[in-house]
């Protein structure tokens, strides 16, 4: 063989050598371990939503959409007097009623959305039992803020990282290791949802005439979650 030929085919295999050295170095790690630790605590809800709907019923689409639309807009003038309570528009829909046949159209039904929210659950409530003399109740519920959510995963978190420490140290020593590296740690907040729904699909006689006697409020709470996954190799001795 050539010597130009030896020396070049000598220089392709050092470097087929180098290039495959990071990969063999990364494929050997011995004695590591997978693990997971999970913090919670049951947090209480401070957000109150209702959702009220005006809905109605007529043989003439414009003028059922202008009694539904006047109904909605005296209850939006009224709820957005109450500064403690937010104030949007939720869904809104209308479709057809036919004949007992099915095949003639003899009128229409519309129904319109509003949503309120608010920390302060006495103001909501009483807001509430105003607007239903015009309104009807369809949802009432209870959530986490987000303020008080971070906050209580802020504090979850050092707890999950602790919790994960110890796991650790325990896998470690069940394996006679006399110590162990971390090699990674995935911190998540698990979802959660409202624990307490109260839902009505028609409001009572009183709450219809406006004189809904004062509700005792429970609004419960939500479990909030965060995990520490982590994987981590014992040294053995």
């Amino acid at each position: 063989m050539p010597t130009l030929t030896r020396l070049t085919a000598a220089l392709a295999l050092c470097a087929a050598t180098l290039a495959s050295l990071p990969l063999h170095a990364e494929e050997l790690r011995y004695n590591q371990i997978a693990l997971r630790a999970e913090v919670s605590q049951d947090v209480a809800h401070d957000l109150m939503h209702v959702t009220l709907y005006s809905e109605a019923q007529d043989s003439d689409p414009g003028k059922l959409a202008a009694t539904v639309t006047a109904n909605l807009n005296r209850a939006v003038e009224r709820a957005r007097k109450e500064q403690k309570v937010s104030v949007s528009l939720g869904s809104r829909n209308s479709y057809p009623i036919y004949d007992k046949d099915g095949q003639k159209i003899t009128g229409w039904r519309e129904r319109a959305e509003l949503r309120l929210e608010s920390a302060d659950f006495a103001a909501l409530s009483q807001l509430t039992g105003e607007l239903l003399g015009e309104l009807k109740m369809a949802s009432m519920d209870f959530a986490i803020s987000k303020p008080s959510r971070k906050k209580s995963e802020d504090a979850l978190l050092k707890q999950a990282v602790t919790a994960f420490q110890e796991r650790a140290q325990l896998a470690t020593a069940a394996l006679g290791g006399k110590g162990y590296k971390l090699v990674s740690l995935n911190l998540n907040s698990a979802g959660f949802r409202p624990l307490m729904v109260q839902r009505m699909d028609a409001a009572p006689a009183a709450m219809s005439m406006g004189k809904m006697e004062a509700q005792q409020i429970e609004a419960g709470t939500s479990e909030v979650t965060v995990n520490a996954d982590g994987v981590i190799e014992v040294q053995m001795p």
